[in-house]
């Protein structure tokens, strides 16, 4: 059997002691698999993300990343981690309004040597080929500012893409778009993730995204 992407062994997060949110008995992603998590606001789609990220830890059990024990990391090699081998797509994109596309997509390389040895030099033509590939060709000297809710959407995944993570982590990504470009951003981010062997773990209330994933976890499954 091939090693997980992430695994979560009998994990229990809570804001308070003895009062527990979320519980996770055991999730196993594979490399390249997708999986959507479904429920509504509050569910806890976000606290199983930021546990998954490191960016929150479990008041009990284990998460692992790609066989180690992440969660048990020290918060700053948990970021450096993350860093190399995890993309997030946050919710409101996190662009830096003033830089330029390009730019924006970068600075995963910025943060990461390990991405950057990935890439071997060619972290700028790997931007533009992300970028194109995710229907942004020609828009990566214009500045972050100036694009559509869309377009910041498929700069904030290109630039979670760049340098070839092992995991994709998205929060609630395709909240404001239409069904017809949910659609199609839904079908160039599995391309995209085929292409580079990469699992994604996605977040949304939306049924209709079910049949892009191999996949669906509801609140069920981790309360």
């Amino acid at each position: 059997m091939s090693r997980p992407t992430i695994e979560f062994d009998r994990v229990a997060f809570g804001y308070r002691s003895g009062s527990d949110v979320l519980r996770v008995e055991a999730l196993r992603v594979e490399p390249g698999e997708r999986i959507l998590l479904r429920g509504p606001s509050g569910s806890g789609k976000s606290t199983l993300l930021n546990l998954a990220a490191g960016v929150a830890t479990p008041t009990s059990g284990e998460v692992r990343l790609l066989g180690e024990p992440f969660s048990a990391l020290s918060g700053a090699k948990r970021d450096r981690m993350r860093a190399d081998h995890i993309g997030v797509v946050f919710q409101l994109f996190n662009l830096v309004p003033y830089l330029s596309v390009r730019e924006n997509v970068l600075l995963s390389t910025r943060f990461s040597p390990l991405r950057r040895e990935r890439l071997k030099g060619r972290e700028s033509a790997e931007a533009d080929r992300l970028l194109e590939a995710l229907g942004m060709q020609g828009l990566g000297d214009r500045a972050a500012a100036e694009l559509s809710v869309g377009e910041q959407q498929r700069c904030a995944v290109a630039r979670a893409l760049l340098g070839g993570p092992q995991l994709l982590l998205a929060d609630e990504p395709t909240s404001a778009l239409d069904e017809d470009r949910r659609e199609e951003f839904l079908r160039l981010l599995g391309e995209e993730c085929t292409r580079s062997g990469t699992a994604v773990i996605l977040s949304s209330h939306d049924a209709r995204l079910m049949p892009f994933f191999d996949r669906t976890l509801t609140p069920e499954d981790w309360t």
